[in-house]
């Protein structure tokens, strides 16, 4: 079979230029089974320490276990805040954190660090390796969505043993992530931060080092 190799670049970039983390634009239509299978399928294949593949994937579509996590995110919003002055908190005043009920569903991508031990192989001398690993698979899954037309959003607002206690999570395993995912309206061409103005994009020129790590301080934010 002859592939366009231009073409066929041109694609894959376009998926990452369009990747969006998103919140509001939601549409709550559900994901089709293929298409979900696809996406996980995707996510699973990511590369893994020591092939231990450490990750579990939670489907989580009942409305009563989402409007529960829903309430402890908002909470936890509140905390964050009020640590908040001034500028900085009429900002975020503003910022939608997570479309928890507007999405189709919820993935909770979890992190196992005991699976293989205790010889994984290339975790001896970086014990967050494991952990890299999901965040890969999580990669892999929201660049598929993407390309399959759908959004996905993090929710980074929780606490840990609060959704381990949701989902039933094994102690030990960590919910590294939970994911809204399903089709949406469209994904906007500026993410949400920095339309906002809560901060601006760094430049690649400010973050590429030439043979040492550069210690000035005029890199920008």
């Amino acid at each position: 079979m002859s592939i366009d190799l231009e073409t066929g670049l041109d694609a894959f970039y376009d998926v990452l230029r369009r990747r969006r983390d998103v919140r509001g634009e939601f549409t709550g239509d559900p994901v089709p089974a293929d298409v979900l299978d696809r996406i996980l399928a995707a996510a699973h294949a990511a590369p893994s320490v020591g092939l231990t593949q450490p990750w579990d994937f939670v489907l989580v579509r009942d409305t009563a276990t989402r409007q529960e996590f829903a309430e402890h995110v908002r909470a936890e919003r509140d905390v964050f805040a009020e640590t908040l002055d001034g500028q900085r908190g009429k900002t975020f005043s503003r910022i939608k954190i997570e479309g928890i009920l507007e999405s189709s569903m919820g993935v909770v991508v979890t992190y196992d660090p005991a699976r293989g031990s205790p010889d994984v192989l290339g975790r001896h001398a970086i014990a967050d390796a494991g952990l890299y690993s999901v965040c890969l698979a999580i990669q892999n899954l929201w660049l598929a969505a993407t390309a399959e037309g759908l959004g996905v959003g993090w929710v980074s607002f929780y606490r840990e043993p609060f959704l381990r206690d949701l989902l039933a999570i094994p102690a030990g395993i960590r919910p590294v992530a939970w994911l809204c995912l399903g089709p949406v309206r469209e994904l906007a061409e500026v993410p949400d931060l920095e339309r906002h103005g809560w901060r601006t994009r760094r430049p690649l020129s400010a973050a590429v080092h030439r043979e040492r790590f550069r210690t000035t301080e005029s890199n920008p934010d």
